[in-house]
């Protein structure tokens, strides 16, 4: 699936860039991914960055959503659509 300019993966985010959650996808072919991502806050509208990935391979990502913090895996942080937060 191609995505507008304006969007990006979450997993090909730049490290640090803030973000806003666009919506997920189901790339990852895992039915119940979707809405494990919804349940830990990965909402359309969500502030979202990426602090930091792990070495080697850079893998998982350290996501942090609103005020808390996750580590993804890459293929779960593909799943969700996201685009530069605008500056206030």
């Amino acid at each position: 699936m191609t995505l507008p300019d304006n969007e990006m993966r979450l997993s090909d985010a730049e490290t640090g860039a803030p973000m806003v959650v666009i919506g997920l996808d189901d790339r990852a072919g895992l039915p119940d991914l979707q809405m494990r991502l919804r349940e830990l806050g990965f909402m359309e509208g969500e502030a979202v960055c990426v602090l930091r990935r792990g070495q080697p391979g850079g893998e998982p990502l350290a996501v942090r959503i609103g005020v808390s913090t996750f580590a993804l895996r890459r293929i779960e942080a593909a799943c969700v659509r996201v685009a530069a937060r605008p500056v206030k």
